[in-house]
């Protein structure tokens, strides 16, 4: 098929960063300006022990050049995979943008310090939350949560909520993301970039879509 000037792929398509680290800063910081809620949200994919998929949305609580970071419970499903399984892939989709960044990599725990200085930023209640839930065990009924909730909020009620043990974040340094953008007719704009290992180099090219 031939396109005609001034037609649906006259734009040349995504325009590499420097580093799809700098692409991605670009297209978050948009995304902010425009969802309506939770720009940061993403589809965390793992694996269980027999190698099926396990997907849930979490949100991205840092990134820079060593990778993307989200916090949760390790003693919770997605804990459990990621200690066995220490691989994951991301998925953010701006629906107001039309856009998806996708991205795969290794995982790793941050550090004690990390989590520490992370949880500190965290509303009171969202603390008292991380020490009362069990999280993905099975519920009696929601009124065991609350009387939980209820011990946790008498017991750190004055002062600092420390971090429980149990509550961690993890960072996936990805060896390839991939820029996706909606065009006109299912022309879509895909744009990867990869390497592979943490040590390498990137390099990009262009997908069809």
């Amino acid at each position: 098929m031939t396109m005609e000037t001034g037609g649906p792929l006259d734009d040349g398509g995504i325009s590499p960063a420097g580093d799809p680290f700098a692409l991605f800063a670009e297209w978050m910081a948009e995304a902010q300006a425009s969802e309506p809620n939770d720009a940061n949200a993403m589809a965390l994919a793992t694996a269980d022990a027999d190698g099926h998929p396990n997907v849930r949305m979490v949100l991205l609580k840092g990134v820079d050049a060593s990778g993307f970071v989200f916090y949760s419970n390790a003693q919770s499903i997605k804990g459990g995979e990621l200690a066995a399984t220490p691989h994951a892939a991301l998925n953010f989709h701006w629906k107001s943008l039309r856009k998806v960044v996708r991205v795969k990599g290794a995982v790793t725990q941050v550090s004690d310090a990390e989590a520490d200085a992370y949880f500190a930023t965290r509303p009171k209640d969202s603390q008292i939350g991380a020490w009362a839930s069990p999280q993905s065990r099975p519920m009696e009924g929601r009124w065991v949560f609350e009387k939980r909730i209820a011990e946790y909020a008498l017991k750190y009620g004055i002062g600092t909520v420390p971090r429980p043990p149990h509550w961690t974040g993890w960072r996936i340094t990805p060896t390839r993301i991939e820029f996706w953008r909606d065009r006109p007719f299912r022309l879509h704009d895909r744009l990867v970039y990869s390497r592979a290992t943490e040590k390498d180099a990137w390099s990009t090219e262009r997908l069809f879509p």
